[in-house]
């Protein structure tokens, strides 16, 4: 039997696949494992999760969501997906800071690989994080929380320090959002009002084909209001739409400015129904926002290359932050996000093409997604990017938790082991 990510495109090398229903099962499995590494829901579309040895799962972990008010933070069990709790969270009066276009994803893969969503002072969603609690190479259960050494660079950890079990988030007071969709955006007027155009909302998506003078769609989340018919040369949509061409518009979270809770509008896609459109690739690169006007003229430059193998793009912000791999780390990001057609072969020269054009804005790619630069070309845009390497061998002196991604990036050399509180991060 085959076991494959949530594309389709990655069939996992796994001796065994494991689903504890317990953490504590989870520090059984991990201190007998040889190699082990931790599976999420699937949503990455390289081999980051891949191992040889034994893929854990954490989906049937018990269902875990303790808010504390008086803290305004929530810890929840690793493999929930987002979708499964927010709406718990809205009943108590309180909300997470912002969501990811997807809430079929589960918060301990999404942080791990550096996913976000859109808005110009929201940062990706691991810098909500407040603490972790995972299993160590020894099979000990242990606790991190903010502001300990290390805590920078475990969050976005890439699966490589251990199989974390519960993540505990920040909380912000609940909020409702109103969702307004423009179609036909001038490029020429992204050109000249890009910082107006994405600081216009809470959040702020815009979906291009690449295929002619014109931005398709711009999504934006903000305060229920009367907008505007025409908003820098786009028109205002009348019926509601989704970002795919042919896809149903019922798949989407409600536009048309319906102001409704936080997590019925800051997501794109509704959880009852597949995201996206389906079976497809997807590649993402960050460049400093201040760029964007550049990166997208660079790209624009080679729709002819780009729209023939792309089902949608979307160009999103992400605020800077002090997380070591994260692909905002340092600098407030214009993130260029593109779905693909699912055919591999056709996809990724395109992508390498694409990354050619952006090397000269110290383009990052997104973790989890296609990308073909390896560690040469990497190491050089991350600041913290050795210090991440010596975490990982001090964490996982013996490998357990490795995999030919991270041999790749960063190979072992041999560090002694840090010491971790052995408190869960709840208490």
């Amino acid at each position: 039997m085959t076991f494959t990510n949530w594309a389709g495109n990655v069939v996992f090398g796994a001796r065994r696949v494991h689903r504890p229903g317990s953490v504590a099962e989870v520090a059984r499995l991990v201190a007998g494992a040889e190699r082990v590494r931790a599976l999420g829901t699937g949503h990455s579309f390289n081999r980051i999760a891949d191992t040889a040895g034994d893929l854990v799962s954490v989906a049937g972990l018990p269902r875990r969501v303790e808010i504390d008010a008086a803290r305004s933070a929530v810890t929840v069990s690793a493999g929930l997906r987002y979708g499964e709790f927010v709406r718990t969270l809205d009943e108590a009066g309180f909300a997470l800071p912002n969501l990811g276009s997807l809430p079929h994803i589960s918060v301990a893969g999404a942080v791990a690989t550096g996913t976000h969503g859109s808005g110009v002072r929201n940062g990706s969603l691991a810098t909500a994080v407040a603490g972790l609690e995972l299993v160590t190479a020894d099979g000990q259960v242990a606790g991190i929380r903010r502001g300990e050494p290390d805590f920078a660079g475990m969050v976005v950890g890439l699966g490589g320090v251990g199989v974390v079990t519960a993540v505990t988030l920040d909380l912000v007071p609940a909020f409702e959002i109103a969702q307004y969709v423009y179609e036909d955006l001038p490029v020429e007027r992204f050109t000249e009002d890009a910082a107006e155009i994405l600081g216009a909302g809470y959040s702020v998506s815009l979906f291009t084909r690449w295929r002619t003078d014109r931005i398709d769609q711009v999504w934006l989340k903000g305060p229920h209001e009367t907008p505007e018919l025409l908003w820098h040369g786009a028109s205002r949509a009348t019926v509601a739409m989704h970002p795919v061409p042919g896809m149903p518009a019922r798949h989407c979270t409600e536009q048309l400015g319906v102001s409704g809770p936080w997590y019925r509008r800051l997501p794109h896609f509704r959880l009852e129904f597949t995201p996206s459109s389906g079976r497809e690739l997807q590649s993402e690169f960050f460049v400093p926002v201040e760029c964007v006007t550049e990166a997208f003229a660079a790209l624009d430059d080679m729709r002819d290359r780009i729209a023939p193998v792309l089902r949608i793009g979307e160009i999103r912000t992400v605020a800077g932050d002090e997380l070591w791999l994260s692909p905002a780390a340092g600098r407030d990001s214009a993130a260029f996000h593109f779905t693909w057609i699912d055919d591999p072969a056709a996809v990724t020269p395109v992508v390498a093409a694409i990354e050619e054009r952006l090397a000269r804005f110290g383009a990052r790619p997104h973790w989890g997604k296609v990308f073909t630069a390896g560690p040469d070309r990497l190491r050089g845009r991350y600041d913290r990017w050795a210090d991440f390497a010596r975490l990982l061998d001090g964490y996982d002196p013996a490998g357990k938790f490795r995999n030919d991604f991270l041999d790749r990036f960063f190979p072992r050399a041999g560090t002694p082991a840090p010491k971790l509180d052995t408190r869960p991060v709840g208490e």
